[in-house]
């Protein structure tokens, strides 16, 4: 009995990153695959998610610069204030649902944070850290 509550907890922690996946973010996965990405990684994406960058302006930033440490809490842009929903989709259930938003903020974000435009590989590392949220 004990090995059987032991073994149903392991699948369900082994699962929980998994469930959060949406449709609109395995239709990502697989354009990334196919655009040369493989193996995507949420602790790379948790480096690069945190690494500070000269970002387009010339000011040193990460995207936790706006989006904070606490992804499960709002953030502020760092320039207008303006309010950001929580990126977890534990605590934010639209994130990540709508594959054409998630290129249109990887586009806008990638270029102020790293002054150019996130990799296949990059974006996928960091959907995988996100989703892990």
């Amino acid at each position: 009995m004990k090995f059987h509550k032991i073994l149903m907890t392991v699948c369900l922690l082994l699962a929980a990153p998994v469930a959060l996946a949406t449709p609109a973010t395995d239709e990502l996965f697989a354009r990334y695959k196919s655009e040369g990405a493989a193996g995507f990684d949420a602790e790379r994406g948790s480096k690069s998610w945190n690494k500070e960058t000269k970002g387009e302006d010339g000011e040193m930033m990460s995207c936790s610069t706006c989006h904070g440490k606490d992804l499960s809490k709002e953030g502020h842009h760092h320039k207008t204030n303006k309010l950001i929903q929580p990126m977890a989709p534990s605590a934010n259930k639209e994130r990540f649902t709508d594959a054409k938003k998630i290129e249109k903020w990887f586009k806008r974000n990638c270029n102020d944070v790293l002054a150019r435009e996130c990799t296949a590989q990059e974006k996928g590392d960091f959907l995988k850290f996100l989703l892990s949220k």
